[in-house]
């Protein structure tokens, strides 16, 4: 796929294969295979692909499964994370990088929309005796105490309420 020195593209753009851009592209580039970015082009974006080549101006941060290259008149602002990185003499990088070996597995294509949750179940609360409630503290030490009444829970439709609950 190819976007031209006159095509822009603002928001999320998911790419099943490789990307030329030579146009302006803002907000968030994830593409499954190599993008290249053009001597006239423009990125304000996150960026996730295979292998990028930049010649052009990138701003945001850059995620390379495989390389990433700053080519002689590219630019990059942003942090980067890859497991090869080129930075060509007379191209200007500013940011941090993070060189780990990542999966060459691309990204799977963004949800759409979600899907529907059925609601729980409702639990209506009977009384009945009296409870524990015991807690940790961050050392490992526990400790408890009694809280007087406490519920039990039924379910089913949820009890009906007498004005407002009780506070402690």
């Amino acid at each position: 796929m190819s976007l031209g020195p006159r095509d822009r593209v603002v928001g999320l753009l998911y790419v099943d294969g490789d990307l030329r851009v030579g146009g302006v592209v803002e907000g968030e580039l994830e593409i499954t295979g190599d993008l290249e970015v053009d001597d006239a082009a423009t990125i304000k974006a996150s960026v996730a692909a295979r292998q990028v080549s930049i010649r052009g101006q990138v701003s945001g941060p850059v995620v390379a499964r495989k390389r990433l290259v700053v080519a002689r008149s590219g630019s990059l602002i942003g942090d980067v994370q890859v497991p090869r990185l080129v930075v060509q003499d007379g191209a200007t990088f500013s940011g941090n990088v993070s060189m780990t070996a990542l999966s060459d597995s691309p990204p799977k294509a963004p949800a759409i929309e979600a899907a529907p949750v059925e609601p729980a179940p409702v639990e209506a609360i009977a009384p009945a005796a009296e409870a524990v409630v015991a807690q940790t503290d961050g050392a490992g030490a526990t400790s408890a105490r009694t809280t007087g009444k406490v519920s039990k829970r039924i379910k089913g439709k949820p009890a009906a309420t007498k004005g407002k609950p009780k506070r402690r």
